[in-house]
């Protein structure tokens, strides 16, 4: 059997069941008076639900009061039901009214607010139509007076809302926030008013409109099913002569406001009377979603409530002021006063005088009187409050209208009566502040000059001052740049004080901008005064000299050679045409100079420098490969540009000559001659030490690969240690792993 199918055969059982259970008792209405359901984003793909119940405190029974609701959302187009999600109850409180004095004991309404947070997951909720959410309960009151059977008629809150996602792109949105709570009752044969608009977090567009409030599917027999059926929603059914657009009698009927959600009847029932309302959101012109509220109105007999009268008295004159006709002139030096005079026909009535600038902002006039009670004992029948302008205030040139409005505490809504006076305002006459400076122009200025000025600022009509100071494309405490200040009298002195550093030279000139400020009737009134300050810098780059030979290039390096023990001296030089300090240096590319043989010795100063530097050449540039010295000469000044050398130092090995070693002795003869083998002579030129490459040994075999002699010293001498004639094999090793082979005979 299909879910649906089950789900219909269920409600029929428990309707029976509840419907037995009835006859044995009074059926007893759940008396709901309205309410609206609302969804708002919070972050990520969460959103908190909330549904806002409003319960007839006077007529309702607690039972009927449920600790949860539940909402079912389901797509647009499909009706596929996408969640069930119980509302859990969180506030019970009582809805205040207008105006507490207009109390009425058989009108108490509760706002019972149920809520839980959801998560709309993008990949789930994206279908363009959108969604709907929706709670069903019955019933509505039994003494409602526009519809049918109204102890069985139930609600239906319903709501509208996107997709969480469109185009691609995230949509974030939350519905409006509709709505203030009705607790009021109207008065039959009187205007009743009340702003239902409403507020939305995102700045959509709302478009308000009456709609025939939803029924449902719940009954008597069953008001609170587990979870709301979906669309469509049958609508409840008027009595006749009445619909949508007529769903209060009235002269005139039921109205709202299209943009402004007002609501306004005069009804001509008395009686209790529901109504619903929708609120379209738009963004950007395309439709996002509605929201519906449904409530009620009272209507009952009220005493007639006269309406409060306020009249205004021209200045000067006992002529009443006639709106639409006259115009209050307020020029300077004269009254800006004029008397106004309210009064109410009923008696013991409190009343209140209250303004609305309609078409200027500024500073409004002030009332003597704002409020009081006329006509009781002891008070008088008539009001009197003075209505004056402020000095500052400026029409324009134009004319400024005011509405005067005083409103009593009849019920169920105040009355009111306004004057709107129409006046040209021309406020007193106001001179411009006077900046005055004691800067010697022009001002020019080098790179550690300090530059001080004074400023005085004063305002003819002694209003306050303000003094500043700007800089047109620069901030003038980025340059290090200051404006003390102090009073002096109703005016201010002010000391510029600027020491010139190098944050300077990047502009050739600097307009300082002053400002003296006055504000009178909240204008601003400023004088401005500009001081160009100019900045003199200039700097041709040092000259540096040498007596290295060959001559070094600024953008070469030139070579050195010394033998080992070589000594190798050169002079440099620095001057400057501006006088700058100057600085020569020197540093190896790697090493220590002093550790490599070398020495700098300079001598810095004003406008010149020089300098000495030696090196005795030694080992430690053979070990490197050769040492490479960097020479500078810099100069103190806002932007140095350095002059650098660069020195290769290297030493001269000594000339190899041919290695000739002696291949034969004959150390049995008896002549004494060629009787040893040895290398340290002239004739066989065996390579000279030189720094780490210097000898090690000499090995030397026979001819089956024994060692027979072997010797540390360079000057060693082998005479064949009475070793048989023949020929032997010799190994040299040097210590940088250089090696010489060859073979020596000893013949008889």
């Amino acid at each position: 059997m299909p879910t649906s199918t089950f789900r219909y055969l269920f409600k029929g059982l428990l309707a029976s069941l509840v419907l037995v259970l009835a006859l044995a008792r009074p059926v007893q209405a759940t008396h709901i008076v309205g309410g609206e359901l609302d969804l708002q984003y919070l972050s990520g793909n969460d959103y908190q639900l909330t549904l806002n119940l409003y319960f007839d405190a006077v007529n309702g029974q607690p039972g009927a009061l449920d600790p949860e609701m539940v909402a079912s959302l389901f797509e647009i187009g499909s009706n596929r039901r996408m969640l069930n999600v119980a509302l859990r109850q969180t506030s019970n409180t009582l809805v205040a009214y207008t105006s507490p004095a207009c109390t009425n004991p058989d009108l108490v309404t509760r706002r019972i607010v149920y809520s839980r947070l959801i998560t709309l997951p993008p990949q789930t909720y994206a279908n363009a139509a959108g969604y709907y959410i929706a709670v069903e309960r019955c019933c509505r009151n039994n003494g409602i007076n526009n519809i049918l059977n109204p102890s069985g008629a139930a609600q239906t809150f319903y709501l509208e809302i996107p997709p969480v996602t469109r185009n691609g792109a995230a949509l974030r949105n939350s519905t409006p926030r509709i709505f203030p709570p009705l607790s009021d009752y109207a008065c039959r044969g009187e205007l009743f008013y009340y702003n239902f608009g409403g507020q939305d977090i995102d700045g959509d567009s709302l478009v308000y409109d009456l709609v025939t409030p939803l029924n449902g599917h719940t009954t008597a027999a069953f008001p609170n099913p587990g979870f709301a059926d979906p669309a469509p929603y049958a609508p409840i059914s008027w009595l006749p002569g009445l619909s949508a657009t007529n769903q209060i009698p009235g002269a005139p009927g039921l109205s709202i406001g299209r943009l402004s959600g007002r609501l306004e009847v005069r009804p001509t029932q008395v009686g209790l009377f529901v109504f619903a309302i929708r609120c379209t959101e738009y963004r950007k012109g395309v439709r996002l979603g509605e929201v519906r509220r449904d409530f009620q109105l009272k209507v009952i007999p009220c005493s007639t409530n006269a309406r409060p009268k306020v009249l205004m008295q021209l200045p000067g004159t006992t002529r009443a002021y006639l709106p639409g006709r006259d115009t209050l002139r307020l020029t300077p030096g004269n009254n800006r006063c004029v008397t106004l005079r309210f009064t109410d026909a009923d008696p013991t009535s409190a009343l209140t005088l209250s303004l609305r600038p309609v078409n200027f902002t500024g500073p409004l006039p002030t009332l003597s009187v704002l409020q009081g009670t006329v006509r009781a004992p002891g008070q008088p029948d008539t009001l009197v409050s003075r209505l004056c302008f402020p000095e500052c205030l400026s029409s324009k040139q134009g004319v400024y209208l005011l509405d005067v409005m005083v409103a009593d505490n009849g019920c169920s809504l105040p009355k009111r009566d306004t004057v709107r006076i129409a006046f040209i305002s021309v406020p007193n006459p106001n001179g411009p502040p006077q900046l005055k400076t004691t800067a010697a122009l022009p001002l020019r200025a080098r790179v550690g000059d300090l530059i001080t000025f004074d400023l005085n600022a004063t305002d003819p009509d002694g209003d306050p001052l303000t003094l500043t100071m700007t800089g047109r494309g620069f901030a003038p405490a980025g340059l290090g740049a200051t404006l003390s200040q102090g009073s002096a009298g109703t005016g201010l002195n002010g000391r510029f004080s600027w020491r010139v550093d190098c944050r300077a030279v990047d502009k050739p000139l600097y307009e300082f901008e002053f400002t003296a400020a006055a504000s009178p009737c909240n204008e601003l009134q400023p004088t401005t005064v500009v001081i160009p300050i100019q900045i003199d810098y200039r700097n041709t780059p040092p000259a540096l000299t040498t007596s290295f030979s060959p001559p070094v290039a600024a953008d070469s390096i030139t070579v050195v050679r010394r033998p080992i023990g070589g000594v190798f001296e050169a002079t440099l030089s620095g001057t400057d045409l501006e006088q700058d300090g100057l600085v020569l240096s020197a540093a190896g590319n790697g090493f220590d100079l002093a550790a490599a043989g070398m020495t700098f010795t300079p001598r810095n100063g004003a406008g010149t420098a020089a300098a000495t530097f030696r090196w005795v050449s030694d080992c430690e540039a053979v070990r490197r490969n050769g040492l490479e010295v960097t020479f500078q000469l810099q100069e103190t000044t806002c932007r140095p540009q350095p002059r650098t050398r660069t020195v290769r130092f290297e030493v001269e090995p000594p000339q190899a000559q041919p290695f000739l070693p002696p291949n034969i002795i004959t150390p049995y003869t008896v002549d004494g001659k060629n009787d040893e083998f040895t290398l340290d002579n002239a004739q066989a030129n065996l390579p000279p030490d030189f720094c780490d490459s210097r000898f090690a040994d000499i090995l030397i075999f026979s001819r089956w690969g024994n060692q027979v002699y072997r010797s540390a010293n360079r000057s060693f001498r082998w005479d064949g240690g009475r070793l048989p004639a023949g020929v032997y094999f010799y190994l040299i090793e040097f210590t940088d792993g250089k090696k010489y082979k060859g073979t020596v005979t000893i013949a008889n």
